[in-house]
């Protein structure tokens, strides 16, 4: 007698119901897929017990007739594919025939439908994989589906579920995220009675508001791939939203989990994420079906794609523009002259017009490191400066924007734009007024945003300016760095280095980075070198490899303005004229903002005025 034997129907369903329906949430996405399949504009989802006691899916799709709600329960039964030319150009959710028989193999599932044209519907009864009944029903248009006692029939299957909360959780996560994908749609979610949440139809910003709860401005991403069938859309939330947000990749409309989009996502914002911080809104792409392949797992949230590169140079240079057109809008908002408003008086008598000048160089005390971490005026000599800048004032270092700010000089006693400068505040911050409402800039890290583009600009234009030392500076270098030194040597003068080997492990520092040349030398190339043997291999075109920009965020929070420095008014006058002038000021490198806003309500508020 043969050894091999087929499996009966319903141990096949069981088996494929291993790889369909892990946890209560995978039922949810394969009955929310067949809703939207349906052409649904509302569905109505319940839940008890986590899951495991009943989920119940209301929709107003076209429904099914007695034949096909047969045909449902059949393995591989579907009405989205009639050949496998199909199968590379699928664009519906579900294609495999899978979901209701596998879901019907480990539950007690009810479905009930109509069709519009019927007058009455369809009810079947399904207890773990056997057809109980099927007869006439009553129901209105579209599709209702029980699913009650969930692995009931598989004790060890339940045992391995997560808490209620987890599975809800899930549940959660997954009808948030179809709805990101259909915004048009309404979808509800009741847990145990009680209403979760009721998204309206919308457009896609308000569903983002909707899903993620956030009402500060979101960052808008729109691109097209000129020629090539490759669009984005989407919106991100602000870069230092709440880390328990999450990124939602939606691809062709399906909700999946990427690496190299979320990897594309955050490059995207490099320069703008505190460190910890995963970006967190939704992009949809949308591209040709050929130039994807849905198909990878009977899930069908994973996905592959013909020319990843393509695609993830592409979603960089999506968000990378996505970031910038805010920077833009955000200096209009805060430095336009607001027109037929008068200019605001100024405290700061006799100062008629203050020029803003080429800076003088900064005093500050010596640090052990440029790691990136914000040091007080408090914990070191540094004086108050005479002159708001240090050292970088080279000419081939200039910060450009494609709408520069074009005054040279203050407009009024304490005025740039329509920013008007109220003073300074904890010596760390500066507090101005625009068109009614309260700024405040916190100017360490508006200044080491300033910086930090400074140097970036320069290592784009390898322009970096050193500054050499009046007495050149001999060090002892490890076997590790001194490696690192002969092999990096020319990274390392473009970051503005320049090291001569001296004889077996000595070298010897004749000139540092300008911005940093208060710190001391040996400090300076050793933290260089520490970050260039954390290098990770290859480079995206157009992108400053992560441990070049770690490096440059570090020397810039290192050579900024501290808590702590008392300015005079012309210097903050004079940080507030180079933030006008840069191309990027909303955020320093290391993802903290530097500029928010209050209205008047919100001010108004804290006195109880309203």
């Amino acid at each position: 007698m043969s050894k091999i034997r087929i499996l009966s129907e319903h141990l096949a369903n069981q088996i494929a119901a291993g790889e369909v329906v892990e946890r209560p949430a995978s039922v949810v996405k394969e009955l929310l897929e067949n809703s939207l399949d349906s052409g649904a504009d509302r569905i109505e989802i319940q839940v008890e017990g986590g899951g495991t006691r009943l989920i119940r899916v209301v929709d107003n799709g076209t429904g099914m007739d007695e034949d096909d709600v047969l045909l449902s329960l059949e393995r591989h039964a579907t009405s989205k594919l009639n050949d496998e030319s199909q199968l590379a150009a699928i664009a519906t959710l579900g294609f495999r025939g899978e979901a209701l028989p596998s879901i019907g193999s480990v539950s007690c599932l009810t479905i009930l439908s109509r069709v519009s044209h019927a007058d009455t519907g369809t009810k079947a009864d399904i207890r773990y994989g056997i057809l109980r009944d099927i007869h006439e029903y009553g129901s209105p248009r579209g599709t209702i589906i029980e699913v009650r006692n969930l692995f009931g029939n598989l004790p060890a299957r339940k045992k391995f579920l997560k808490t209620r909360r987890t599975e809800l959780a899930h549940i959660d996560d997954v009808i948030r995220s179809q709805s990101l994908a259909h915004p048009e749609v309404s979808f509800s979610l009741q847990v145990d009675g009680r209403e979760r949440f009721n998204f309206s139809s919308a457009d896609l910003e308000q569903r983002v508001r909707d899903v993620f709860r956030y009402n500060q401005v979101l960052l808008p991403v729109q691109a097209d791939s000129e020629g090539e069938d490759l669009q984005i859309t989407g919106f991100l939330l602000q870069p230092d939203a709440a880390v328990s947000s999450k990124l939602r990749i939606l691809v062709n409309g399906r909700p999946v989990q990427d690496r190299m989009i979320r990897h594309a996502v955050s490059e995207g914002l490099q320069g703008f994420l505190m460190k910890g911080h995963q970006p967190a809104g939704v992009v949809l792409l949308e591209l040709s079906p050929e130039m994807v392949d849905v198909n990878v797992h009977p899930a069908k949230n994973e996905i592959r794609f013909r020319n990843s590169a393509k695609v993830h140079r592409f979603v960089v240079g999506a968000v990378a523009q996505a970031i910038a057109g805010h920077q833009d809008q955000l200096r209009h908002e805060l430095f336009s002259v607001p027109e037929n408003i008068p200019l605001p008086a100024s405290p700061m008598a006799p100062h008629e017009s203050i020029s803003v000048s080429e800076p003088e160089q900064q005093t500050l005390s010596r640090s052990s490191s440029f790691s990136g971490t914000e040091s007080s005026a408090d914990n070191g000599s540094v004086r108050t400066p005479s002159v708001l800048f240090p050292t970088v004032s080279n000419k081939n270092l200039q910060v450009t924007t494609e709408q520069p700010y074009k005054k040279s000089k203050v407009e009024s006693k304490g005025q740039v734009g329509g920013l008007h400068l109220i003073g300074q505040f904890l010596q760390l911050y500066l507090l101005c007024e625009h068109e009614g409402q309260l700024v405040v800039i916190d100017q360490h890290a508006a200044h080491e945003r300033i910086l930090y583009q400074q140097l970036r600009h320069g290592y784009e234009k390898q322009e970096i300016p050193a500054q050499s030392l009046l007495f050149p500076v001999t060090v002892e270098l490890g076997p590790d760095h001194a490696e690192i030194l002969e092999r990096e040597g020319d990274e390392i003068t473009l970051l503005g280095i320049q090291a001569d080997h001296f004889g077996d492990m000595t070298w010897v520092i004749k000139a540092v980075p300008a911005l940093v040349s208060h710190l001391a030398p040996q400090d300076v190339l050793t933290e260089i070198l520490d970050g260039l043997s954390n290098r990770t291999a290859g480079k995206n075109a157009g992108v400053i490899p992560e441990y070049i920009d770690n490096l440059m965020a570090g020397m810039a929070c290192k050579a900024a303005i501290k808590a702590g420095n008392r300015l005079q008014p012309e210097e903050m006058l004079a940080l507030l004229q180079q933030m006008a002038s840069s191309d990027v000021f909303s955020h320093c490198p290391h993802g903290r903002p530097v500029v928010k806003t209050f209205t008047p309500q919100e001010v108004e508020r804290w006195f109880h005025r309203t």
